[in-house]
């Protein structure tokens, strides 16, 4: 979001906001969520509390940063008035950002990659419906790495993690089966 108030006015910055009081910390996350993006029912996840005295130059401000995943950027609305602008921006090219949020930016990409490796986050990422060729991109995009298809292949399906489905997409080459996620919740598993 582009703040439209205080001594970063003009940057672009991760959406937040402060606690109510008496509100629990996950639903002020969310309330701030939704009322910045129109985003409900995102994947979050607490990612680390910044607290250096020098991030913010008015104050000494600690922010407890999360992380939301949403598979469906259309699902997302434009900015409340509180932001000049939103947008949305490749982790490799983002914009100059205020304050830390360059460090909450790589701790995020950090924390995605290393959960790819042992859990279920990418259901999280894809649409509830998906072909094998996409879950294989998001796996290679995340992790910035070629990945080896037929072993992973092999890999992926022998461990229950998706469902196939009977349906199919048809393209402009042979039709592709779809999946879904057998669990559209946080599972710990040993992925790669």
């Amino acid at each position: 979001m582009q703040l439209r108030r205080g001594p970063a006015r003009g940057k672009w910055a991760f959406a937040g906001g402060l606690v109510r009081q008496g509100e629990l910390l996950d639903h002020a996350v969310r309330r701030e969520l939704r009322a910045a993006t129109g985003l409900a029912g995102a994947y979050l996840e607490q990612l680390f509390t910044f607290g250096d005295p020098s991030r913010d130059p008015d104050a000494h401000v600690v922010s407890v940063a999360y992380m939301a995943l949403a598979a469906d950027a259309g699902a997302i609305t434009g900015p409340s008035r509180k932001y000049a602008a939103g947008g949305w921006f490749e982790v490799g090219a983002l914009p100059p950002l205020a304050y830390d949020h360059a460090l909450m930016a790589a701790y995020a990409v950090k924390r995605v990659k290393s959960k790819l490796e042992y859990s279920n986050i990418a259901y999280a990422l894809l649409p509830r419906v998906f072909t094998f060729a996409q879950f294989e991109e998001l796996y290679s995009r995340i992790l910035d790495r070629p990945i080896d298809r037929r072993n992973f292949r092999r890999r992926v399906l022998a461990m229950g993690l998706l469902r196939r489905l009977t349906e199919t997409r048809r393209g402009a080459h042979r039709p592709a089966a779809l999946y879904e996620f057998a669990r559209q919740s946080l599972q710990m598993i040993e992925m790669l």
